[in-house]
């Protein structure tokens, strides 16, 4: 096609979402392509005195035009998914993989890379500049750029399956969500769930042009049932379907884990290490997959004892309310009884918050707290084009009136859209004649939507999930670093949470509450009686809150770590007797949560060997969050420590180095457990 006017090549602040198409996303990766590889031949073959210029800035522009063109690209498979573009997105995947491949195997740029390092040039690198170089020659290193041919042609192939594997298990996991639905046309079944879920089930029912109740597995819908629903064996049902998603006919992940696995496993030995654990985590801070697995173990010895008397009591609990035949406590019965648990403990129900949680309201409230703590300002806009008539743009200036940066918000499910919560850049500002130019991004959410009517109205639980992901969002938008691949959230990944997971703090406390949580109709504050019920119940059953954690963590370090199919047979099974002493119940046989678990498979890397990083920086977070504690929580110079120290410095100097200019000292360990009341 003619590209003379494919918006993926036209690489502007705002972006025309509304004009891309599936017919753009080949056309544009395949010239951006050929632009790449000719930068990368150029690189390659250049001689002559190295500079700073003609070798480290030139290497980040070799794939910025595609870069830009596949997180658009990308991000509209994600939000606004078609068959069609679903079939371009995935033939795009083996050729940008490749192409990324043969940057870090191409021999001519790795010489450039030693011989550059050898120059008087850069030896008077400025340190973050010199950061970026020692990062990069160390991460050629790690791709295997010191490689034979051969050896560099296999792990090109490993890099190019991997990304088409894991493109295909995230699609598989979407359709599997789509796929299911349940409807209740008996009212009487409906017993126990909130209004505000009969009210959604019957909306979605009305959209489809069904009768009755409907109910999926996107978030809010397998909460509610799982929670609050008093007829077991739908929530059986329902529980059931959502531990064996994608595990059936044309959308069975499970030969893809294996074959993940393996191609990891091949991967990490082919470049010299034990396992797939130590490759990814050398620049991290955990350091290796032994560092990272002695941190959940120690995290775990300290929360067992706790966790098995949280068990003990709900399983009495359960009994004495249901008498002699109560049974065993199964999978689905958990969050139905510790929910009836905790309000007779604490005569508290979080659908009790609901009204004091309208969306925009929390939004607002979002923003002022931003304000307070880093002095800058966010404003809605209307001139951006957008993907869906439900997304909204915004953006960000500092207190001297200069643009940050701007953001697209998508907070509301669709079927088109994939499932959870997320953050992401789209163009990372660089230092220019007037300053840093503005960065872009966009902030994703699966929220309750509004109806009836109604605005949103909130748990707050998604509050504190819409807080952690603006952390990342200003993570991004605050970054001050003058080289593209050190700023924003490039970081390593047992550190990146800790801007948004510090977010979450003030979701709890008073004087942060009362600037958002206020009833969507009487604007209210939500009444002291239940506001001290909230901070009661929080640590109610923290102890298993943690160990369900440090499951996914344990048993995403032991499939990087230990798991031999030869000798630990299928890796379904294998996964489920790993997480099982962390669950609250017997995990029975057929349990597969792993073939949905994107978190892990849903790219080449991602969180693979790094779920432990969500308990490393909560450490961090509750850590630092005690400064905020002890000086204010709206204390504007506290905020605008943890903004010149934490969120403008990116990767521009090493982690820890950034947590103890904050905090003055290495992070207390201690302080996660004393927060959630297991010390």
């Amino acid at each position: 096609m003619d590209n003379s006017d494919n918006p993926l090549l036209d690489m502007q602040f705002k972006v025309p979402f509304d004009r891309i198409n599936a017919s753009h996303v080949e056309a544009a990766a395949g010239q951006r392509l050929v632009e790449s590889k000719a930068r990368l031949n150029s690189l390659a073959g250049s001689a002559g005195p190295r500079t700073y210029a003609n070798t480290m800035q030139a290497l980040e522009e070799i794939t910025r035009g595609l870069d830009y063109a596949m997180a658009v690209a990308g991000h509209m498979e994600s939000v606004a998914t078609t068959p069609d573009l679903r079939t371009a997105w995935n033939n795009v995947q083996e050729p940008v993989s490749e192409l990324h491949s043969s940057i870090l195997f191409s021999g001519g740029i790795w010489n450039a890379l030693n011989e550059y390092a050898g120059t008087a040039d850069a030896r008077e690198l400025d340190p973050v500049r010199a950061r970026f170089l020692r990062k990069t020659v160390d991460e050629f290193r790690r791709h295997g750029a010191a490689l034979l041919t051969e050896q560099k042609k296999r792990l090109s192939e490993i890099a190019m399956e991997l990304a088409t594997l894991t493109t295909k298990f995230s699609q598989n996991v979407l359709d599997a969500t789509n796929a299911f639905e349940m409807l209740i046309e008996d009212e009487d079944k409906l017993a126990g769930l909130p209004e505000s879920a009969v009210r959604a089930a019957r909306a979605d029912a009305e959209a489809k042009g069904k009768k009755g109740w409907r109910f999926t597995l996107q978030a809010p819908s397998l909460t509610a049932v799982l929670t609050y629903l008093d007829d077991e064996k739908i929530r059986e049902q329902v529980y059931w379907a959502a531990m064996t998603r994608a595990t059936s006919g044309d959308m069975d992940n499970r030969p893809l884990i294996a074959r993940i696995l393996a191609l990891r496993s091949e991967e990490a030995r082919l470049l010299s290490y034990a396992n797939f654990a130590d490759y990814v985590l050398e620049d991290r801070m955990a350091g290796t997959g032994e560092r990272a697995i002695l941190f959940v173990e120690d995290l775990r010895r300290k929360t067992e004892d706790r966790f098995r008397k949280e068990n003990e009591e709900l399983r009495n609990f359960r009994q004495e309310m249901l008498g002699k035949g109560a049974g065993d406590l199964k999978p689905w019965d958990v969050g139905y009884w510790a929910e009836k648990q905790r309000k007779v403990l604490y005569d508290f129900d979080e659908e009790a918050l609901r009204p004091y949680f309208p969306f925009p309201r929390v939004l607002a409230g979002m923003f002022e707290i931003a304000r307070r703590l880093y002095g800058i300002r966010i404003t809605e806009t209307d001139t951006m084009p957008v993907w869906h008539p439900s997304v909204r743009t915004f953006a960000v200036h500092d207190s001297d009136g200069s643009h940050l940066g701007s953001f697209y918000a998508d907070f509301f499910p669709r079927e088109t859209k994939r499932g959870g919560a997320w953050m992401d850049a789209l163009i990372t500002g660089e230092p220019g004649l007037a300053g840093f130019k503005p960065h872009l991004g966009l902030i994703c959410g699966n929220l309750t939507p509004p109806m009836d009517g109604r605005p949103a109205l909130l748990t707050h639980t998604e509050v504190e999930t819409i807080f952690h992901e603006f952390g990342h969002l200003l993570h991004h938008l605050l970054s001050r670093v003058p080289v593209r691949s050190l700023a924003g959230t490039h970081v390593a990944w047992d550190f990146v949470e800790l801007p948004s997971q510090i977010m979450e703090n003030w979701c709890w406390e008073r004087e942060a509450l009362d600037l958002f949580a206020r009833h969507w109709s009487t604007n209210e504050t939500i009444p002291e009686e239940l506001f001290r019920k909230l901070t009661r119940a929080r640590n109610f059953r923290s102890a298993a809150a943690m160990m369900r954690q440090l499951g996914f963590a344990w048993t995403d370090l032991a499939l990087h770590v230990k798991y031999d199919p030869e000798h630990d047979g299928d890796v379904v099974e294998f996964a489920r007797k790993q997480l099982a002493p962390f669950s609250a119940s017997d995990l029975p046989p057929g349990y597969a949560m792993i073939a949905s678990f994107t978190h892990l498979f849903s790219s080449p890397v991602a969180y693979a060997a790094g779920y432990y990083s969500y308990k490393w920086a909560e450490v961090l977070d509750a850590d630092a969050f005690s400064r905020f504690r002890r000086e204010g929580i709206f204390n504007p110079e506290t905020g605008r420590e943890f903004r010149r120290h934490v969120l403008s410095r990116g990767d521009s100097d090493d982690p820890m180095e950034l947590y103890k200019r904050f905090m003055g000292r290495e992070p207390d360990p201690s302080a996660l457990l004393n927060r959630s009341g297991l010390l």
